[in-house]
């Protein structure tokens, strides 16, 4: 005969909780590769507090290899850096400087080189709008719809050639 009895729980226990109690759920595709694991992305306050495999995805079944494990580091890590280190033409020093500077640096070269050398027709007269004296290579952690998008920037807007990405997509 079972008895009815109060469990042994501390005030401290029966307030514990998930930290996931409250937030928000979204659905996303890790960022990785073209294998397209879901995953869910928590959020409070319109911060994201966790990123996890989504156990009703028929692809991953919520399991994630080690980097899509650790998509949460993409949006949140006390080590990314938020300088870089330039060294100027024909310095023999490096300088710190801020991440918005060399955004803005990347931006001012990249404009100044297009002004320079983009073509609009070829030595027959063809119209051929290009640039093939800048590059571009992606990374393995653009998305499909992020590589979508650079594609038609670069090439479409550009005119740039040079367009490829490491990544398996």
């Amino acid at each position: 005969m079972a008895r009815d009895r109060a469990q042994p729980f501390s005030p401290d226990s029966v307030l514990k909780h998930s930290r996931l109690r409250g937030a928000t759920k979204s659905h996303s595709v890790c960022p990785y590769c073209a294998v397209g694991c879901s995953q869910n992305v928590y959020t409070k306050a319109g911060q994201v507090i966790d990123i996890e495999g989504d156990p009703d995805s028929p692809i991953n079944e919520g399991t994630l290899c080690p980097k899509g494990a650790n998509t949460y580091q993409l949006v949140y890590n006390p080590h990314r850096i938020t300088q870089v280190k330039y060294r100027a033409p024909f310095s023999s020093k490096w300088e710190t400087r801020p991440l918005d500077w060399a955004m803005d640096r990347i931006a001012e070269l990249t404009k100044e080189t297009r002004d320079r050398d983009f073509v609009e027709r070829d030595k027959q007269g063809l119209t051929v709008n290009n640039l093939s004296t800048v590059a571009h290579l992606g990374g393995a952690t653009l998305d499909n719809e992020e590589n979508y998008l650079i594609k038609k920037l670069f090439s479409a807007g550009l005119g740039m050639l040079p367009i490829e990405n490491q990544a398996r997509v």
